[in-house]
């Protein structure tokens, strides 16, 4: 009895282990069979892996159909895959990375771009408005009247009183001929007291009074700062000295310094505001009077003169002021956020959104800029796209891929020969962006044969080729490398 459960049991082990072995080696085949499976899809689709070309991330613009050194820089040259179907000239980022990007993104609109040049000016004498008192006559001063350099002073403010002796004969002379009748003679002594520099109205008091006045007081014609005073108690004066200068105080200058970049929207009669801090609060309305014509050197600004009244006395000159020179116009302009230009020093450019998560860099034209705002002239087209915050790390991985920022400009149509590089090769791939060439040298780069991937200057230059073509190449060097500008058939066609 013992002995029957006994076999029982092991028959039963026997059972469990051929179960489990059994088990055991299905799932292994049925691993390997997906592995194989993977394996196989993976060879069936090598574009996945397959790289498009080898690059210098240090000089993008350049590819190079198999790794190696760069001749560029000393490193090796980084593979570019194949990312699966699309376009080439565009960043693919997943739409669902989007905000853990941190992109944000602006519509290009068109409008009145309402703009202010915002500057600061210093304020200045109105040299327009000036006073010169000159001797009339030989004198000597008797009396200086306490004025200095500096003090403002009203209009017809005694400044020295002046003995003349030539006066003293020609007033007695004149009363003389006044208490005789004689008319002719009487006119002729008039006419010689005027050309000895007296005033019209101190003949008259000479004549009503009847007593001389040998004394000159000389006086301000205008109220203003007394400038200069050269007059002293005892000396002698001459014909034609100057004894004072009074600058007029009725208008100041306000010299504004403007960027040499922001010139040309100046014209003058343009309105201005000025806002003193001497004065908070208040802010005073002129025009453009001038747009002097001398450049500083320094700065590289240009003068712009701006005349505001000053009728209550308050402008002295040497006050500073913040100047808004509005520059509204009544053209409507393309605009987008100024934070979506990526300025590179040699050109602006913008990351356009597309759809499916496409983003493509393109080369724009910027106008005028203010209040956060930036003019395109050339580049976009209304109700477009713009990435406003991530752009950069767009544009970098644009840079990585060799993608090169599109642009309205086309190339010209003729070009000096002397700017072309010529070598002759085969066409190995082509459209109507790029064209993949086995070329021999170009000798005027000191660049060996090689297969590279150029763009094309103008899509027309596929028209008539295709893979094959034996062709002469003319190459332009640009700012984002070299650009095929000519493409023509040479030799016998395959």
């Amino acid at each position: 009895m013992i002995l029957k459960k006994w076999n029982g049991a092991l028959l039963v082990g026997i059972s469990l282990a051929f179960g489990v072995a059994g088990g055991y080696w299905f799932a292994q085949q049925r691993m390997n069979g997906v592995s194989s499976s993977a394996l196989k899809q993976s060879l069936d689709s090598p574009d996945e892996r397959k790289a498009l070309y080898w690059y210098d991330p240090m000089y993008p613009q350049q590819k190079f159909d198999k790794p190696g050194k760069s001749p560029f820089m000393d490193m090796q040259l980084v593979p570019q895959y194949a990312s699966g179907e699309g376009d080439r000239a565009t960043v693919t980022i997943d739409p669902r990375l989007t905000q853990n990007l941190g992109l944000r993104f602006a519509t290009v609109t068109r409008g009145v771009l309402h703009s202010s040049l915002n500057v600061t000016g210093i304020l200045a004498f109105n040299e327009r408005d000036v006073a010169v008192i000159q001797a009339r006559t030989t004198g000597f001063v008797e009396r200086v009247y306490p004025h200095a350099p500096g003090d403002v002073l009203k209009a017809n403010a005694a400044l020295a009183d002046i003995l003349v002796p030539e006066w003293a004969a020609a007033q007695t002379e004149f009363l003389a001929l006044k208490r005789n009748g004689d008319a002719d003679l009487l006119a002729a002594a008039r006419q010689r007291l005027l050309l000895t520099g007296m005033s019209a109205s101190l003949i008259t008091q000479v004549g009503r009074n009847g007593k001389v006045q040998p004394y000159l007081t000389l006086t301000s014609p205008i109220g203003g700062v007394l400038q200069e005073l050269n007059v002293r108690a005892g000396m002698t004066v001459a014909i034609g000295d100057t004894l004072a200068r009074v600058n007029g105080l009725s208008s100041i200058w306000l010299a504004v310094a403007i960027p040499e970049s922001e010139t040309g929207a100046i014209t003058v009669g343009q309105t201005v505001e000025a806002r003193l801090p001497a004065f908070p609060g208040t802010t005073l309305n002129g025009k453009v009077s001038a747009i002097l014509p001398e450049t500083n050197p320094d700065s590289r600004t240009i003068r712009v003169r701006v005349e505001l009244p000053n009728l209550d006395g308050r402008l002295r000159p040497g006050m500073t002021a913040e100047v808004s020179l509005n520059r509204s116009t009544e053209q409507s302009v393309m605009w987008v956020p100024s934070e979506a230009v990526i300025r590179t020093g040699r050109r602006a450019l913008v990351m356009l959104a597309e759809d499916a998560g496409r983003y493509r860099p393109v080369e724009v034209q910027i106008g005028q800029e203010n209040d956060g705002r930036t003019a395109i002239l050339k580049g976009l087209e209304e109700g477009q796209k713009v990435v406003t915050s991530g752009q950069f790390l767009l544009d970098s991985e644009a840079s990585l891929k060799g993608i090169i920022a599109s642009s309205e400009e086309a190339s010209p149509p003729s070009a000096a020969a002397s700017s072309f590089h010529e070598a002759d090769g085969q066409i190995v791939e082509i459209n109507d962006k790029e064209v993949t060439l086995a070329h021999g040298p170009f000798k005027t780069l000191g660049m060996p044969g090689m297969t590279m991937t150029f763009p094309l200057g103008n899509p027309a230059l596929m028209q008539g080729l295709k893979t094959g073509d034996k062709v002469r190449i003319a190459v332009s060097q640009t700012d984002d490398g070299l650009r095929v500008e000519r493409l023509d058939k040479s030799g016998r066609q395959p």
